[in-house]
């Protein structure tokens, strides 16, 4: 960067004869386009400039239109989202600086020759910018000016996660709805609509919708809510009654006479959401219903493993078997997150572990794993694990790093790194 008196210096013509006659340069191995780029001063410097890699999805959302969000509390780190992923912002340096230069010239732009000119480049694949019919005439030269608008030495890069639904489940904690006549006790400053609430949690629009789902929550007044489990719990009970009560196959329930039934027993809007989120349309344009018995199973699972509590398995999956309407099955897959099966143990049994009351940080939640569990497969680990895996770092690798790999029998078991 030249300065005379403190202004720029601006190359001319004759600066770039120069240059070419000190480089020693044959004049027909060049175009004929020069450029002279201009560096920007200091304190021109746009620090509202940001450089931010892309990967195809969020470029193809960018071309299609569509919105991105940046999403980020004061103490959270800045996640970019999608309509449908979630992608985590870090910064990372640059070895090589890069200079954003609008209207910069490449290659054959760069010439006037009409055999080396771009649009007959495009017709003809077996020439190039040296060799052409007219190598022998020499054009005039011209000069442009391009100028730097910043130098960047730093960059965004966006990595993919897994969308943070657990302060989605925080929140909603803080307001659990036990009927009306528990909501005088209800700070309403800590209840959320749904556009605050996605606004907020650090996911895509439909991740978002996945977490409402997952938390099982309801619009109630306006609010989002999610209801204690005790009062849930006892409104899917008395539906449940309702399979026998009024002899009805399993996919022939029916919406009006379920929500009719528990009239005065609880808000209609409840009784019509928790309806919604626990059964599906049967599909035989009866309009009748089915419950969703994986969802069935884990409440009542829950309510069987209270905290503390041990089982023996077979007397674990006889009550849990007894507890479920008649022909409901009950799996043990179905405890994924909500409870384990420990057969190592002197008594093999089952316990509750709850997934969403383990801690957000890797190290510690490994450490109450293995202080609850010896050994563990990939499958038993996997729901505890899946918080900190990525699209491109899975649960495996994670255990790699962070626990020790053992075979017993053929079976391949992980246990505590450090032991």
């Amino acid at each position: 960067m030249e300065f005379e008196d403190g202004n720029l210096y601006v190359r001319n013509i004759e600066d770039v004869e120069s240059i070419i006659d000190h480089a020693k340069l044959d004049r027909r191995n060049l175009t004929e386009v020069a450029q002279a780029i201009y560096y920007p001063k200091e304190e021109a410097g746009l620090n509202n400039l940001k450089l931010l890699e892309l990967d195809s999805n969020i470029l193809n959302e960018i071309k299609q239109g569509n919105s991105l969000y940046f999403k980020g509390g004061l103490n959270e780190k800045v996640v970019l989202c999608t309509e449908n992923k979630t992608y985590e912002v870090k910064e990372a340096e640059i070895s090589n600086s890069l200079m954003l230069c609008p209207n910069l010239k490449f290659a054959q732009a760069t010439s006037t020759s009409p055999l080396k000119s771009p649009k007959n480049q495009n017709t003809s694949h077996n020439s190039s910018l040296n060799d052409s019919a007219d190598d022998d005439i020499i054009y005039p030269r011209q000069l442009e000016h391009c100028h730097v608008l910043k130098i960047f030495h730093e960059y965004f890069e966006c990595r993919e996660i897994q969308p943070r639904f657990r302060k989605l489940g925080d929140l909603l904690q803080l307001t659990r709805y036990s009927g009306p006549e528990n909501e005088y006790c209800i700070d309403k400053k800590l209840k959320f609509t749904f556009e605050q609430l996605l606004n907020t949690i650090q996911c895509s629009k439909n991740e978002f919708l996945i977490g409402l789902k997952k938390y099982r929550a309801l619009e109630i007044d306006g609010y989002m809510r999610v209801l204690d489990y005790e009062y849930e719990y006892r409104i899917i009970n008395i539906m449940l009654g309702l399979i026998n009560e009024n002899s009805w196959q399993l996919n022939e329930i029916d919406r009006e006479v379920s929500i009719e039934a528990l009239q005065g027993i609880a808000p209609h809007d409840i009784v019509e959401g928790l309806f919604d989120l626990y059964t599906t349309s049967s599909g035989n344009n009866d309009g009748k219903f089915q419950y969703n018995q994986e969802m069935v199973a884990k409440i009542i699972a829950k309510n069987i493993l209270q905290p503390g509590l041990k089982f023996r398995i077979d007397e674990f999956m006889n009550t849990w078997q007894e507890a479920v309407p008649e022909n409901f099955k009950i799996e043990e897959s179905y405890l994924r997150g909500l409870g384990i099966i420990d057969r190592d143990s002197a008594l093999p049994c089952v316990k509750s572990l709850c997934e969403d009351n383990l801690s957000t940080n890797l190290h510690e939640r490994l450490k109450t794993l293995f202080k609850t569990k010896h050994r563990w497969t990939l499958d038993e680990l996997e729901p505890y694990i899946e918080y900190f895996s990525t699209p491109t770092l899975s649960v495996s690798s994670i255990l790699a790093k962070y626990a020790r790999s053992v075979t017993v029998n053929g079976q391949r078991y992980y246990v505590a790194k450090h032991l």
